[in-house]
């Protein structure tokens, strides 16, 4: 079993990251072989649109044709069993550099046959998951963003297999709220959500890597 975990925020060992690393956690407890990417580490554009993938006889195997840094990370993707992608939430959508996997994964894994069979270009299904994790009410995240993002968990369970989401909401911002423009916020009240509900939110990511490996 290979687990392929991507890192959709620019901030390392903050709260999208300790997530993932909860659900890489799981993961590997159940026996998992596991690798977590930050894909702010990589450069990389979204879809070209350029049809290399859709064009009658191609080579693609199923893999975005486009050669930067995130075309070995889409062919380990290919290869593995499970994929869970962490992102912060941004105006009510997820980081750009995760939507641009997510099209570049997805989009030359299908074709635009009548059949749209996907025996040969996707060799191994695949269960996902999509963490979450924003500085709004939970409430908030799931009215504001939740159906784009319940579309997007949904393109990806059918053309992969299944995926899951996960929120974590009212998350803590920064080390110091003093020295920032953050005065709506109360450093109190997100210093008790830290303490309170984010191990919640942390146990909650684990549970997830297990499942996505059972």
């Amino acid at each position: 079993m290979k687990v392929i975990l991507l890192n959709g925020s620019p901030r390392k060992n903050w709260n999208t990251h300790r997530l993932l690393l909860e659900a890489e956690r799981g993961a590997k407890e159940i026996g998992a072989e596991t690798e977590l990417i930050h894909l702010f580490d990589l450069k990389y554009t979204d879809c070209k649109a350029c049809f290399a993938c859709k064009r009658r006889g191609n080579k693609t195997n199923g893999i975005c044709a486009i050669r930067d840094d995130l075309r070995p990370v889409l062919e380990k993707i290919h290869e593995a069993n499970a994929v869970i992608i962490g992102t912060p939430i941004y105006y009510g959508n997820m980081t750009g550099e995760t939507t641009s996997v997510i099209h570049r994964m997805l989009f030359p894994t299908t074709h635009y046959e009548n059949d749209n069979s996907l025996d040969e270009l996707l060799p191994i299904k695949k269960k996902c998951g999509l963490i979450f994790s924003g500085n709004a009410d939970p409430g908030y995240i799931h009215q504001s963003g939740g159906q784009t993002f319940e579309v997007t968990a949904s393109m990806i369970g059918m053309i992969f297999g299944s995926c899951e989401l996960l929120y974590a909401g009212d998350t803590y911002q920064f080390s110091d709220y003093s020295k920032y423009y953050a005065g709506m916020f109360s450093e109190p009240h997100k210093e008790e959500v830290r303490k309170k509900q984010f191990p919640k939110d942390l146990q909650n990511a684990y549970e997830l890597g297990k499942r996505v490996c059972s």
